[in-house]
């Protein structure tokens, strides 16, 4: 791997853990964040030429962090922001080991889900600051505009600073009512990013740190059957392959069956959630043994238990799989009447809505749809699948 390609991939697997170390003590997130990127911009300057470090994070923590000296000391700073000394003082950045890092991002996690920050903002903020995803990533996924989830982000990291909230695991009685929100960020992280190790090493870490939570091991199987089929999800050209067409021959059985071990942990707990419901979809899937009609049973019973835009679309699918097409589409096209712009921007909405449209013979109606799916995939090897598609149409 070239250097460059090393520092990027430094940038993405040191993000979340050397931000939460940096901004532990003041809460200041944004000058943690200015410190991260000069400190990237200097490893993409400095790594060609001098080679990459034995310890990229290291490296890179000890760059942020006297950035972080320089900002302190600046006159301008001095002058014009009331300094906390025992919070703002350099002089506890030289606690930081550089050598051995800590992964403190469950703790910034559980900082974003706080009660004082806007509950509509606690699973952005983390697939932002613990994650390191854009907002135009998380806009996408949460179907708004990139500049409008941008604009609350910026908003909502400077009221941890100034409500000076503490980056430490909650008691153990307030972490259930974060516990949500955290797992919701987790999920965030599989639906962005589906062959992403992140949301597989922090559903670990959370099934380990929560075992007595029936959806912490939910989200862990879910997260471990998608991760299971990540190798098949493209061929050998490149192209993306649906799950009907994949070989599961090129599934993982290890993740499989350690993704039906939580699920067993979960339903010995006795309490029913969403992550389970899904996961057990997954699940059958996986089996070789799904039929149309019980996962739309098990669709419906998401879309009791937590209704959603994404589920709705899901459940349209497989309706039109149990029911036909045209109820499929029917169903479909009801859900997006009430979802107003979401679901004019929701690119599983468009693109389902055009394979059924193709279905149905309704070509025309099918291409503008295709259209509007491949302009919302930001997913390259998914797009060419779809404009295959569209051309296939278009040949009809």
């Amino acid at each position: 791997m070239d250097p460059l390609t090393e520092a990027e991939a430094a940038a993405r697997e040191w993000h979340g853990r050397l931000l939460a170390l940096l901004a532990g003590r003041s809460g200041d997130i944004p000058a943690a964040e200015d410190a991260l990127a000069d400190a990237y911009e200097a490893a993409v300057r400095t790594w060609p030429g001098q080679g990459v470090p034995g310890n990229p994070g290291g490296w890179l923590l000890t760059v942020a962090r006297n950035r972080l000296r320089d900002r302190w000391r600046a006159a301008e700073f001095r002058r014009t922001v009331a300094l906390d000394v025992e919070r703002d003082s350099p002089a506890w950045l030289d606690d930081l080991d550089v050598d051995a890092i800590p992964d403190r991002r469950l703790e910034l996690m559980l900082v974003c889900a706080h009660p004082a920050i806007d509950s509509g903002m606690h699973t952005p903020l983390m697939l932002n600051t613990v994650l390191g995803f854009t907002a135009e990533q998380i806009g996408r996924a949460f179907s708004v505009p990139a500049a409008t989830m941008a604009t609350r982000l910026v908003r909502v990291k400077k009221r941890i600073r100034t409500t000076g909230i503490a980056f430490r695991i909650p008691d153990r009685g307030d972490l259930p009512g974060r516990m949500a929100a955290v797992l919701e960020a987790v999920y965030g992280a599989f639906v962005i990013d589906r062959g992403g190790a992140e949301a597989l090493h922090l559903a670990g870490v959370l099934a380990t740190l929560a075992p007595e939570d029936p959806e912490v091991h939910g989200l862990a199987a879910l997260v471990q059957l998608s991760a299971a089929r990540a190798g098949a999800r493209s061929g050998v050209d490149g192209r993306f392959v649906p799950l009907e067409e994949q070989d599961p021959g090129r599934w993982d059985r290890g993740l499989i069956a350690r993704a039906h071990e939580h699920l067993r942990v979960a339903h010995g707990l006795g309490r029913l959630g969403r992550f389970q419901v899904e996961a057990a979809v997954q699940a059958l899937h996986c089996s070789g043994a799904a039929d149309a009609r019980t996962l739309m049973d098990l669709h419906l019973i998401l879309n009791d238990l937590a209704p959603s835009l994404g589920g709705g679309v899901a459940l349209a699918a497989v309706t039109a799989e149990a029911d036909g097409a045209e109820a499929g589409l029917a169903r479909l096209d009801e859900l997006l009447a009430g979802a107003g712009e979401a679901g004019r921007r929701f690119q599983p909405a468009r693109a389902t809505r055009a394979h059924l449209l193709e279905r149905l013979g309704r070509h025309a109606e099918a291409l503008a749809e295709y259209d509007r799916a491949i302009a919302l995939t930001d997913d390259a090897a998914e797009r060419d699948h779809l404009r295959d598609r569209r051309a296939r149409v278009r040949r009809r």
